[in-house]
């Protein structure tokens, strides 16, 4: 079995058994609902105690739940054609230049880390329509500038 038919088998028992994301993930637990929902649909890994509960929701077979533990070939092709995940990478194409700006002046040369990251959804009622509202932290990550002598700083922290 390939992992992409593991995750076609976990959407059938999920159709048939009528089950939401939400259920799923408070069945499962330990871990934000986009991690366990992301290692479900093959694009993150369940770590070892979790892969065992959602075998066990899930009726899977003892390879398949190593499955779950594998370390997946992560990404979807480029540019997405998904309209909402999409709309995604729109936003980072229109403001991506801004917060790059933003978080260099803010914090120096680097990076966010979508590695040591947090992300939470949630539904944010409004009398025109609800909003989806997403929220991500992830831990700044300075670039090294090897070869740094003469009391030049080694890594990209912004500087006083």
């Amino acid at each position: 079995m390939k992992r992409e038919q593991l995750t076609e088998k976990i959407l059938d028992i999920k159709r048939e058994r009528g089950w939401t994301w939400k259920f799923i993930c408070a069945e499962i637990g330990g871990m934000s609902d986009v991690l366990i929902t992301g290692a479900l649909l093959g694009q993150m890994k369940l770590v070892k105690p979790l892969a065992h509960k959602a075998a066990a929701l899930f009726g899977l077979s003892e390879t398949e739940e190593r499955m779950l533990n594998e370390v997946p070939l992560r990404g979807t092709q480029m540019p997405p054609t998904d309209p909402l995940i999409y709309r995604f990478y729109e936003l980072v194409m229109i403001n991506g230049p801004a917060w790059k700006a933003l978080i260099e002046e803010e914090f120096g040369d680097g990076i966010m880390s979508a590695i040591d990251f947090d992300m939470h959804m949630e539904r944010q009622h409004n009398e025109r329509g609800d909003r989806v509202r997403i929220s991500m932290s992830g831990k700044f990550l300075p670039y090294k500038y090897y070869g740094a002598e003469q009391g030049l700083p080694e890594y990209g922290y912004k500087e006083s």
